[in-house]
């Protein structure tokens, strides 16, 4: 018997989700909805679901990608879910633990008049090597730094970030990703890090929060940038500081609420 979710379609800086208050509405196939909803033709259209929950730890995150694979990590997701509990009064604080797939992350509210304007999230260390999610063998990768954000990316320097749209798709399913990886094609400018992104499971995104904080940490790392860079992205700019007193990545940029719905499932 069909019955209806309630929605709210969010995007941190063009990449969109759709938001589901599990509490509320629970979804017992995330991995059909999300493929389903996903759609840009056919269905509500968005880069993949997330689904918010509560426990007794406090609020959680899941989030499954346009394909319907489930994501480990989503920096965007985590600005629109501050935003998201804050404006809906499920949380009164600025300062919210969340329960990601890839651990807890702190996220810090920049309130005015009401509305979340910006959120900082605490991305946690970066990891350079990952045997599970990287190993360099097979056919030559094009020369990049793997950087883990809690989930796998690989960092390519180019001055033609716009052809990860024709490599994306093979270098995300390359044979040293046994667990597939999300590519960004970056190019350290004047006015801040130009950054193109294929995203595991998605495709070309408009922006990808944790391949933001990725490209600034490679981009430090081989001696390219500062430790604090603007992400230059197709759907706007993101912040992101390399910490050096406790090594956590911040990532701090805009949430969205795009409009609100109804769909069967």
């Amino acid at each position: 018997m069909p019955h209806t979710i309630h929605f709210t379609k969010m995007h941190g800086c063009g990449n969109d989700y759709i938001y589901v208050d599990t509490t509320c509405y629970p979804i017992a196939d995330p991995v059909s909805a999300a493929r389903r909803w996903s759609d840009r033709h056919t269905g509500i259209g968005s880069d993949g679901l997330v689904l918010i929950g509560h426990n007794a730890a406090g609020f959680t995150m899941r989030i499954f990608n346009a394909d319907g694979s489930e994501a480990m990590m989503c920096g965007n997701a985590c600005r629109c879910i501050g935003k998201y509990l804050y404006e809906k009064r499920l949380a009164t604080d600025t300062e919210i633990p969340l329960q990601t797939a890839s651990g807890v992350k702190v996220l810090e509210l920049d309130v005015r008049e009401g509305r979340v304007v910006a959120v900082t999230v605490d991305m946690g260390e970066p990891v350079f090597e990952n045997p599970v999610q990287y190993r360099p063998q097979g056919e030559k990768l094009p020369d990049g730094l793997f950087v883990s954000m809690g989930n796998p990316h690989y960092v390519v320097f180019t001055d033609d970030v716009d052809s990860v749209e024709a490599q994306g798709r093979k270098l995300e399913r390359h044979t040293a990703f046994p667990e597939r990886c999300n590519i960004e094609f970056a190019d350290v400018r004047p006015d801040g890090i130009r950054v193109r992104v294929w995203e595991r499971g998605s495709g070309i995104t408009m922006a990808c929060g944790t391949g933001a904080c990725a490209a600034s940490v490679a981009a430090a790392r081989t001696g390219r940038a500062g430790r604090q860079s603007r992400i230059i992205m197709d759907g706007g700019a993101l912040d992101v500081e390399w910490c050096e007193w406790d090594n956590h990545v911040r990532l701090t940029g805009p949430a969205e609420m795009a409009f609100e719905g109804e769909v069967e499932i």
